[in-house]
């Protein structure tokens, strides 16, 4: 078959990602941006919380667009999940390019089934809270952060 039917993420979709983290961040008390990107890595929702540092447009946009390519969570962690160490996971986010690979905590990928529509990634607060924000914006809208079949 040279076709196959995919699911896509929607603006609907994306915001409702957006709310259920920054519902979180609030929570934390914590000024967060948020960003929620497609399966290819293109922005669909981009939101920095009063309060938010300019700095963490760039980051959270890194930490989606890297949880979408990777298809898993952002973390010290190569390409294919290997353990990296500081000098290869900063030689790893150069060869990528500026804002298309990050290992900080807080990117998560979007999945329904066995399909990842898209990723989420949050950045202001501590890398803890960035993590946990993105994992419950992912369960609201009753996705999950790995393949299921």
């Amino acid at each position: 078959m040279p076709v196959r039917d995919s699911k896509v993420l929607t603006i609907k979709g994306a915001h409702m990602v957006r709310d259920a983290a920054i519902a979180k961040a609030q929570e934390f008390g914590s000024a967060v941006t948020v960003a929620v990107v497609d399966a290819g890595g293109h922005l669909l929702v981009l939101e920095r919380m009063e309060g938010g540092r300019f700095h963490t447009v760039h980051t959270s946009t890194a930490k989606a667009v890297t949880a979408a390519s990777n298809r898993r969570r952002t973390g010290s962690r190569g390409a294919q999940g290997q353990p990296l160490d500081v000098i290869h996971a900063v030689g790893l986010s150069l060869a990528a390019g500026q804002g298309n690979w990050t290992a900080m905590e807080g990117g998560v990928p979007i999945f329904f089934g066995a399909e990842c529509v898209g990723a989420v990634g949050v950045a202001g607060g501590s890398w803890e809270q960035d993590e946990t924000i993105a994992r419950f914006a992912v369960a609201a809208i009753g996705a999950k952060e790995e393949a299921s079949l």
